[in-house]
């Protein structure tokens, strides 16, 4: 393949690949306790008899969630410049990342290999596989690179690969609308476990009961986590026209994402439950600051991304759970949630960092060029 605009960007496959097969990695390990060896070979699942139960969701989880694993190793070996062995290793790599999986939960007594979720695994990266052999045969995903090479910044690949994850992030339950990067509260108590009757118990500081924020306080932590992946977006596109683009693209989804997280807690009957009065005071400020940010420079947006995303992982960490929260995270850690709950919070507690780094990428690359003209 001869190098293209995506050549000079860096290809988005790599960083994508990296970040999903440690997601694929940790689903299959969840919750990573009690490793112990149940005298079973690893490798003793492949000649065990058929599971005798299974779900459809269980089923559609196995062969869709290697689709992308599948994808995603063909088209990164494919930039790399072997675009004739792309699609076998696309096909085999995930089916022997899938195998090793299913042999590391032998040593978890919470999980069960199965050789029904490796086939469907390595079905699932074959067609992953297939589809990115015929996307790159069509040039689609040509036409993705020269898309790329009109609309990102230079070096925002990692920004577009932070914003990507950001509605699985904001999927968790959080006291705050979208207000991920909540962490402090957490650790503070398994700190206070952890040194309990211990000589360093009195080196920690005494646990803080802050009052929760005020309707406008509120507000404005929704308006300002908001604000953060917007200014991150502003910061890695070219032209005002690709910002409004972004802008009304990233309002459908940020709606969406709120919904969808409120119907997988409470039921779609209470997927609106989260648009309180606080809450849509939050989204029109929210509106506001991406609409009055549309002509800021690129460095600046990038720049306020980091000062607003500094502020606001401050004052979340302040907020106190409410009382409905453990209700609602009962229904992550119970049911088919369950191997996806310790990963969803992960991704909410670390996804305000990641967008930090991203956009300090952004506002301290070199000058030059047209990096620093008004979109």
């Amino acid at each position: 393949m001869s190098p293209g605009p995506a050549g000079r960007h860096g290809s988005l496959a790599w960083p994508l690949l990296l970040g999903y097969t440690a997601l694929v990695v940790y689903a299959s390990l969840f919750p990573f306790e009690g490793w112990r060896d149940q005298g079973v070979a690893p490798w003793a699942f492949l000649s065990a008899p058929w599971p005798r139960y299974w779900t459809r969701f269980d089923v559609i989880a196995n062969l869709l969630g290697y689709v992308p694993l599948g994808l995603l190793v063909t088209v990164a070996v494919a930039r790399s410049g072997w675009p004739r062995a792309a699609a076998v290793a696309g096909t085999v790599a995930p089916a022997l990342l899938a195998l090793g999986l299913e042999a590391a939960q032998t040593y978890l007594p919470q999980r069960v290999p199965s050789q029904l979720d490796a086939l469907l695994n390595a079905s699932g990266a074959l067609l992953g596989a297939v589809m990115a052999h015929i996307l790159l045969r069509q040039g689609v995903l040509g036409s993705w690179g020269a898309f790329r090479a009109r609309w990102q910044q230079p070096g925002g690949h990692w920004a577009w690969l932070v914003l990507l994850v950001w509605p699985l992030a904001v999927l968790y339950p959080t006291p705050v609308p979208f207000g991920t990067g909540q962490f402090w509260p957490r650790l503070e108590a398994a700190l206070l476990r952890m040194f309990e009757g211990s000589a360093l118990q009195g080196w920690l500081p005494p646990a803080q009961v802050s009052a929760p924020p005020r309707p406008l306080g509120e507000a404005l932590l929704v308006a300002l986590s908001l604000a953060l992946p917007v200014l991150l977006g502003y910061a890695s596109v070219r032209t005002l026209g690709q910002r409004v683009a972004f802008a009304l693209l990233f309002g459908l989804v940020a709606w969406g994402s709120g919904g969808l997280s409120a119907a997988l807690s409470f039921g779609p009957d209470k997927a609106w439950a989260w648009l309180t009065p606080q809450a849509q005071l939050g989204l029109v400020a929210a509106a506001g600051v991406a609409l009055l940010a549309l002509p800021l420079p690129s460095r600046v947006a990038a720049l306020l991304a980091v000062l607003c995303g500094g502020w606001v992982l401050g004052q979340l960490n302040r907020v106190p759970d409410p009382a409905y929260l453990g209700e609602w995270l009962q229904s992550w850690e119970q049911g088919r949630f369950s191997r996806f709950h310790g990963l969803g919070q992960w991704l909410g507690w670390l996804w305000p960092w990641a967008a930090l780094a991203a956009a300090a990428r952004l506002a301290l690359r070199p000058s030059g060029g047209a990096y620093n003209r008004r979109p």
